[in-house]
């Protein structure tokens, strides 16, 4: 007889605690902010924030890795096109013809466009201020530079969400805990239907946190990565440029080389305005 009492009574709490554990889930959630908005308005801030977040970094994680992917299927075919080509007026109208948001064709174009110019001016004040090599050195530094920072597009925005979506969903967590002491004391019992809801809650917020979190920081050391490599290239490149445009040849590996189309070394390509 006292078995049975005691499973009788073990019945109700059992079926109890497993209804409250029911409240854990995001449905529970997501239907308590739905209901009572304004008892829930930071959580559902959080919630939109860490969305939001969540949303703009994988935009920017997808549009990087197409920019990535397509900026090293076109670099050394550019790159090999410009040396390869008979004359450098060739070389200058071929770079003209790629897409604008080619990289390496900008930097060949604007280190010609500066020894052309300096051909232009010679005999003036600014040919006598600065030589040939130090006119395309300095035109050299500004593309590089300038295409340097148009990789970082995007990378602040990783930084951020990477840094601050934890904190974010910490700020949830701390929510769903202060509730749950709340429905504590107002029921004055320390049950699990109690805390069940405030608990979830919790537990939820730090996921969105740490799911909004771990791709952007995985994504920005994996693309700050590729950018070093990719500037590294630039700096390769521009330093060939500065090389045969300041002299009419390419040294390589420590020797100077001659590429076909410094075949008429001292004449400098001239632009067409």
């Amino acid at each position: 007889m006292i078995q049975e009492a005691a499973s009788a009574a073990a019945a109700p709490v059992g079926n109890a605690n497993a209804q409250a554990l029911q409240h854990v889930g995001a449905a529970y959630f997501l239907s308590q902010i739905l209901e009572h908005p304004l008892q829930h308005a930071i959580d559902f801030l959080v919630l939109i924030v860490l969305i939001v977040m969540s949303i703009w970094s994988w935009y920017y994680i997808i549009a990087i890795a197409i920019r990535n992917a397509m900026l090293r299927s076109r670099m050394q075919k550019v790159v090999q096109k410009f040396w390869d080509t008979p004359s450098a007026q060739d070389a200058v109208r071929l770079m003209e013809k790629q897409p604008r948001t080619e990289p390496f064709s900008k930097i060949a174009l604007d280190a010609a466009s500066a020894a052309a110019h300096h051909q232009r001016h010679e005999g003036s004040k600014m040919v006598e201020a600065l030589n040939r090599s130090e006119f395309v050195d300095r035109a050299l530094r500004q593309a590089v530079e300038r295409e340097s920072r148009s990789l970082e597009g995007g990378l602040t925005l990783l930084a951020t969400v990477g840094s601050a979506a934890v904190f974010v969903g910490l700020l949830g967590t701390v929510m769903g805990i202060y509730n749950a002491l709340i429905n504590l004391g107002a029921s004055g019992q320390s049950s699990i239907s109690a805390v069940a809801g405030p608990v979830g809650e919790a537990l939820i917020m730090t996921a969105l946190g740490l799911f909004a979190a771990i791709p952007a920081v995985i994504a920005y050391n994996a693309y700050s990565r590729a950018n070093r490599v990719t500037i590294a290239h630039f700096d390769e490149f521009a330093h060939d440029l500065h090389d045969f445009f300041s002299t009419g040849a390419r040294v390589e590996s420590g020797a100077p080389s001659i590429p076909r189309q410094a075949a008429a070394a001292p004449q400098q390509p001239t632009l067409k305005k």
